[in-house]
């Protein structure tokens, strides 16, 4: 019989909330975690989107995974295998151009003298300055962000790591940060490179699961915190064998290991509060569990204006949250194939990558353009892989499964609602994209699912489809993440806690998000 007293409760079941379980639970503390839906791991899950065929609900790969969590949680090499293949990805190019992006740069050199000598040139200067670059974000990534409106000597001294690259770099690396973040991508990239392809590949990586544009100021730094642990493996991508789903299967098990309760299909209505202090949650089915603790993995909408309600918000802090964007505006896209996809001037031993679409930075900036004005990109981003070569229990009888991420696919229209008809408009669209690379695509197809921002909101409860649980932009980055009050893994509620990705340092499957907030609250 489970008890209704416990010293942690936790909301959600995704990633960060799983580690800040397991966590927890190591320290000796009883810990309960609910999760809404049938099966934990959120972003990082699986899902069976036609009879037969599974795929990765939104991440393909994970960039970078915080190596505190694998040592904290004794996380061993042959429990979680990371792929990290020679090819990490193909930018395609109609004519059969592609550019290949080798974890030997020697390699990927090669491929990019095939369309610029001077881009292929400059290759190592610019892997090495972004290297440089993002090297002053990584200490900030492992602390909690200081509290500006009262900083004290405990701030300071959790900032002193950051001498370590200022006193590398010196006072030319402080200049190149502090000039480099507020930049778009085409000033990056004007210092740089000419080839049109090499621009928009690496350009997407300053969009990517934004609702912006290339020439929007900052997305630079959104460059950098996609490259953050890349060295100069420039936009790098590893596969986890067993699909992104086994990366939370293994902390369930090491959350029971430590004694964590979990409740699957277990949905918090409302978090109760008495005196200013949360004493536990209400349960759909109208059971009432107390905590003095409670911490949250859903995003800042959910957890404080629906799940604390008005009540127990102050108007500053209203405010603060209702200023916070989300914008989700990428949709997946999963196409069940009867054989192995061919794409021109690609061999079949160097499938198993990520591929992306994006010939150049204007047929970016043009598929934003369509969402500024309330409608969905009719010449997306796209990246895409085949997640059935990595992860073969994907498919059936030697199917195979192509699985895509479309920019840009607002959360919401104008002067128009989502429809099935909509949904099948953009399939038929995507598909007659992708036809224009892959050799005979649409009649290898079996089945195709597509879901949009709209629809994560309804299955993850991210607010309008965000992965990022709110924008990586320079206003919503370190102590402004995801507002000034609670920029510090706390709310304005004293005992309540965030460690979702709404939180410093953002969005994506490394769990940083979770250890900082544990590290912040058990101090």
């Amino acid at each position: 019989m489970v008890n209704n007293k416990y010293d942690y409760i936790v909301i959600g079941g995704g990633l960060n909330s799983l580690i800040a379980a397991a966590l927890l639970a190591k320290k000796n503390n009883s810990v309960i975690l609910f999760e809404s839906n049938n099966t934990l791991g959120g972003m990082a899950s699986t899902y069976e989107f036609s009879s037969g065929f599974r795929c990765n609900l939104v991440y393909d790969y994970i960039k970078w995974l915080d190596e505190r969590v694998l040592k904290e949680l004794n996380i061993k090499n042959n429990e979680l295998e990371i792929i990290n293949n020679d090819i990490y990805r193909i930018s395609l190019d109609l004519e059969g151009k592609h550019i290949f992006f080798h974890r030997d740069n020697k390699k990927t050199i090669e491929s990019i003298s095939k369309i610029s000598k001077s881009d292929a040139d400059k290759w190592n200067d610019f892997t090495s300055f972004i290297s440089k670059v993002s090297s002053f974000l990584k200490p900030l990534y492992k602390i909690t962000p200081p509290n500006i409106q009262k900083i004290g000597l405990t701030d300071a001294i959790s900032m002193k790591n950051l001498l370590n690259p200022i006193l590398s770099h010196g006072t030319r690396g402080i200049a190149d940060i502090l000039r480099t973040l507020p930049m778009m991508m085409p000033e990056l990239l004007d210092e740089w490179f000419e080839s049109k392809l090499l621009r928009g590949t690496l350009a997407a990586g300053g969009i990517h699961h934004l609702n912006q544009g290339p020439y929007s100021a900052a997305t630079v730094l959104n460059f950098l915190h996609q490259n953050i642990y890349s060295g100069t493996n420039i936009l790098d991508a590893k596969f986890i064998k067993g699909g992104t789903n086994l990366l939370p299967s293994i902390l369930i098990k090491k959350a029971k290991d430590y004694g964590v309760v979990i409740k699957n299909n277990s949905e918090v209505i409302k978090i109760n509060c008495n005196n200013g202090k949360c004493d536990g949650v209400s349960l759909a089915d109208g059971q009432l569990f107390f905590s003095k603790n409670i911490i949250s993995g859903l995003d800042q909408e959910n957890t404080c204006i629906k799940l604390l309600g008005n009540e127990n918000l102050y108007p500053y802090v209203r405010t603060q949250l209702n200023n916070i964007k989300y914008r989700g505006s990428t949709a997946r896209l999963h196409f069940a194939l009867k054989n192995l996809p061919k794409i021109k001037g690609v061999n079949d031993d160097q499938l198993q990558t990520v591929f992306s679409i994006s010939p150049s930075v204007n047929y970016l900036e043009k598929a934003y353009d369509e969402v500024k004005y309330g409608s969905f990109s009719s010449l997306p981003y796209i990246e895409f892989c085949i997640s059935s070569l990595t992860n073969p229990s994907f498919a059936k009888n030697n199917n195979h499964i192509v699985s895509a991420s479309i920019q840009y696919i607002p959360y919401t229209l104008k002067d128009n609602e989502w429809s099935d008809k909509l949904k099948k408009d953009i399939i038929k669209n995507v598909t007659g994209i992708l036809d224009k690379y892959i050799i005979n695509f649409s009649n290898n197809i079996i089945d195709s699912s597509l879901s949009i921002p709209l629809d994560f909101e309804s299955t993850l409860n991210n607010t309008e489809g965000s992965f990022n649980h709110g924008e990586m932009t320079l206003d919503q980055f370190l102590f402004m993440r995801p507002t000034i009050a609670s920029s510090q893994y706390k709310t304005h509620i004293k005992n309540l806690f965030i460690c979702s990705p709404s939180t410093h340092p953002g969005g994506g499957l490394h769990g940083a998000n979770a250890i900082n907030m544990i590290n912040e609250i058990t101090k």
